[in-house]
């Protein structure tokens, strides 16, 4: 039974005119009084499945911002499951963050609850601000959570596969403009010796970092955290380099690891490399940054192909766990860029627009 305190209300109608509503299915806010929950759950798609996608916790500025977030990250959801082939759906979760007040158990278990009253339609996991501990907690309130430790059954943190996924399609990108062939998009050694600027040491970046070194690249890095740059710098032999100047920096290839909106009109002509291959989520602040990249002759690898792994991972949680194949799986991204890339190339159209129009194919078309 739904408390008194705890509220949901469904908030999909009044969105209709919203610049980021795609037709999403439902988007629901809650409100829980007791632990200080603000939460948001949009549902983009269920065509080819149910909605899976992680929970995000972030000091957002105001209800609007993270209106247009949970938008945005719902909507990527799903052109990433259709394009990595999983059998789900696209969803998101955002929760308001109250820098006055720390992430509880009482709090998870709330979304938890949040997260249930939507009957297995959305499937939470962690993500940006939230934990495998804190999807311990979800579980208590619903059985609608994957990302669990693999002692409860489930995959453990989907950083590392993430990570790994996006270094394939880094070694795919690298290969394809040094002008390889396709058999060489999965060859550590086209990263030898490659300058590689990585902004973001979370979980993925710096796992992502550490797969690049023992590849023989040479890393400069960014983070706010300026204990994780040092942390890189001190294993990678990395070169540190505010935020504000990383994407700037003169590399082969520029890898966003962080928050989304990058990539946009001040920033892309003053790109330092010619690739930008990276693991966060919305990188293009609105669709015509994706055109100005490719009239700017930047090689793209789209956010929600390349940063796939780690939903991959938890698509192969059920009946049992199975890390092989979610790794072999995940290799497959490299092969999927490829494509994007030699389509771009035929018909000289953004990367961004070709892997777009090649997820809502497959979202229109439900294999049995």
């Amino acid at each position: 039974m739904i408390k008194q305190h705890f509220s949901i209300q469904s908030i999909t109608e009044s969105l209709a005119s919203h610049p980021e509503y795609d037709g999403h299915e439902e988007v629901v806010f809650c409100e829980d009084s007791e632990t200080g929950l603000q939460a948001l759950i949009a549902i983009h798609s269920t065509t080819l499945g149910p909605s899976l996608g992680g929970s995000r916790r972030w000091k957002y500025s105001d209800r609007n911002e993270a209106v247009t977030d949970v938008l945005r990250l719902s909507k990527g959801m799903s052109y990433k499951h259709a394009i990595a082939g999983t059998r789900m759906g696209g969803g998101k979760a955002v929760m308001i963050a109250n820098p006055d007040a720390e992430k509880t158990p009482a709090l998870m278990r709330a979304f938890g609850r949040f997260v249930d009253s939507l009957e297995g339609r959305y499937i939470t996991a962690e993500d940006v601000g939230t934990s495998v501990q804190d999807m311990l907690s979800v579980r208590e309130e619903t059985e609608n959570v994957s990302g669990l430790p693999i002692e409860h059954g489930g995959s453990g943190d989907p950083s590392p596969m993430t990570a790994y996924g996006t270094y394939c399609g880094i070694l795919a990108s690298l290969a394809w403009n040094q002008g390889l062939d396709q058999q060489e998009a999965c060859n550590s050694e086209v990263v030898k010796d490659r300058v590689i600027a990585v902004q973001g040491l979370g979980h993925v970046g710096m796992d992502l970092c550490q797969q690049l070194f023992a590849a023989g690249a040479k890393l400069i890095v960014a983070d706010v955290n300026a204990a994780r740059v040092e942390e890189a710098c001190h294993q990678f032999k990395a070169i540190a380099l505010p935020p504000d100047e990383i994407a700037t920096a003169e590399a082969d290839l520029f890898a966003p690891c962080a928050l989304g909106g990058i990539l946009n009109t001040v920033s892309i002509p003053n790109l330092g490399a010619a690739i930008v291959a990276g693991a966060a989520n919305n990188q293009l602040m609105d669709d015509e940054d994706g055109a100005r990249l490719h009239q700017q002759g930047v090689l793209y690898a789209p956010d929600f192909v390349i940063n796939a792994g780690g939903i991959i991972n938890i698509a192969n949680e059920k009946p049992t766990y199975d890390a092989d194949k979610a790794r072999t799986q995940t290799q497959e991204i490299a092969n999927t860029l490829w494509q994007i890339f030699q389509r771009s190339r035929e018909i000289n159209r953004p990367t961004s627009v070709v892997a777009d129009e090649l997820a809502r194919q497959k979202l229109l078309v439900v294999t049995p």
